[in-house]
C-alpha cells in the first residue's frame, strides 16, 4: 500500500539561473581604482607645496597587489583628468591653479544653491534636522578653534549632505567632479582669518532656511556662502598657482 500524502509525479527540474564565472581579475581592478579613488578624494591635495604623488610600488605594497591593477587604475584616474602622468617623473594627482579654482567655486555655488532649492522641496523634516545635529558641539562663540580638524570635516560633510538632499542624482553627479577639489580648498581656508566662526553663523542661517522651507532664501544663502568663499580665496591663497 502506498503511503498517503507522497506526491508521485516525476520530478520538475528547476529553472538554472544563467550566472557566469566572476572575472576575479575585473573585480580587483574595479576595487583598486575605487581605493586609490577614494584616497584621492579624502586627502588635502593642496597642503603642500607639490603636488601628491602616486608611487606604483608603495601603493601596491599597501593594497597587497600587483602594480599591474595599479597601473591600470591610474589610467582610468588620468583618463578622469585627476591624475597626471609627467614622462620619467611619475604620476601625480592634478592640482588646479588659482583661476581654476575661483571658477570651480563659482560652478559649485550655483550647483549648491539649486541643490538647498531642491531640498526644500524634497528632503524631509528628519533629514534636514540631521545638518543642526552635525554642530551640536560646535556653537558660534567657539569659532571653531579648539576643534578645527574636527570642524573642517564637519563642514565638508555639511555642503556634501546639501547636496544629497536635494534628491537630484544628475546634480550630484556634476558636483562629485569638483568635488575633490572643493574639499581641499575648503580645509584649507576654513583654517585661515575667521572663517571657522563665520562659517558655523552661514551654517546655522542655511539650516533655519531649510527647515522653514524658504526655497528662495535657502537658495541664496547657499550661494552667497560658496561666493564668500570665492572672495577669500582670491585674497588670502597665495599657495595656489596663478
Amino acid at each position: 500500500m502506498v503511503p498517503t500524502g507522497i506526491d508521485r509525479r516525476p520530478p520538475v527540474s528547476s529553472p538554472k539561473i544563467p550566472v557566469r564565472p566572476v572575472d576575479v581579475q575585473f573585480v580587483l581592478k574595479d576595487k583598486v581604482y575605487e581605493a586609490l579613488k577614494a584616497a584621492i578624494t579624502s586627502m588635502d591635495i593642496y597642503a603642500a607645496p607639490q603636488p601628491p604623488k602616486l608611487d606604483e610600488r608603495k601603493l601596491a605594497e599597501e593594497l597587497g597587489v600587483s602594480r599591474t591593477p595599479i597601473r591600470e587604475a591610474i589610467s582610468r584616474l588620468e583618463q578622469e583628468g585627476l591624475v597626471q602622468t609627467i614622462p620619467r617623473r611619475g604620476a601625480f594627482v592634478v592640482r588646479k591653479t588659482k583661476p581654476e579654482i575661483l571658477e570651480m567655486i563659482c560652478v559649485w555655488a550655483a550647483l549648491e544653491g539649486m541643490a538647498a532649492r531642491l531640498a526644500t522641496i524634497h528632503a524631509t523634516d528628519q533629514e534636514i534636522a540631521s545638518l543642526r545635529k552635525l554642530f551640536t558641539t560646535f556653537d558660534d562663540s567657539d569659532e571653531g578653534g579648539a576643534h578645527i580638524d574636527e570642524y573642517s570635516e564637519t563642514n565638508i560633510e555639511f555642503h556634501q549632505t546639501i547636496m544629497r538632499l536635494s534628491k537630484c542624482e544628475l546634480l550630484n553627479q556634476m558636483a562629485e567632479s569638483l568635488f575633490i577639489h572643493m574639499r581641499s580648498i575648503r580645509s584649507q581656508a576654513i583654517k585661515e582669518g575667521n572663517r571657522a566662526s563665520q562659517s558655523i553663523i552661514d551654517h546655522m542661517r542655511i539650516i533655519e532656511a531649510l527647515e522653514h522651507r524658504n526655497t528662495d532664501v535657502a537658495e541664496r544663502l547657499v550661494r552667497e556662502h560658496a561666493l564668500d568663499l570665492a572672495a577669500h580665496v582670491k585674497e588670502y591663497t597665495d599657495y595656489l598657482e596663478s
